[in-house]
């Protein structure tokens, strides 16, 4: 009887992450800086590089992506309009984002140049930090 609760024990661990890792997340990074401003975004992580992309006012990319094995996965963005300073902020950190936006996470950088995350749980954007490069 033992044995058979072991197992149902290890299966249930096996199927949810294999759950985890074959979920799709949908990424979204924004324009809404207004004023026909456009937002040059770089997008990548240690596996995938998304190129460069110039966003026009009020337009988005998106893209998707499945969590690694070991729930590790990052993508990270360098964001930079105006022709000033080139900005960086993890867009995905799976450790951060695993209870935030495990579908679909959304980023926004608005008229005054600050990045915001949505949070469907309060139906709210946060602001979160961005570093220059």
């Amino acid at each position: 009887m033992k044995t058979f609760y072991s197992l149902g024990v290890i299966l249930l661990i096996l199927n949810m992450a294999v759950t985890r890792v074959h979920a799709r997340v949908h990424l979204h990074v924004i324009n809404r800086l207004g004023n026909g401003r456009v937002l040059n975004v770089h997008c990548q992580s240690s596996d995938d590089d998304l190129g460069y992309q110039s966003l026009e006012d009020g337009s988005e990319t998106t893209w998707s992506f499945s969590i690694n094995f070991w729930g590790t996965t990052l993508f990270f963005c360098d964001v930079q309009w105006d022709g000033l300073v080139w900005y960086h902020f993890d867009a995905f950190d799976a450790v951060r984002d695993h209870g935030r936006c495990r579908s679909e996470c959304r980023w926004m950088i608005n008229r005054d140049g600050l990045l915001f995350g949505y949070v469907p749980q309060d139906g709210l954007w946060d602001m979160f930090p961005m570093t220059p490069v």
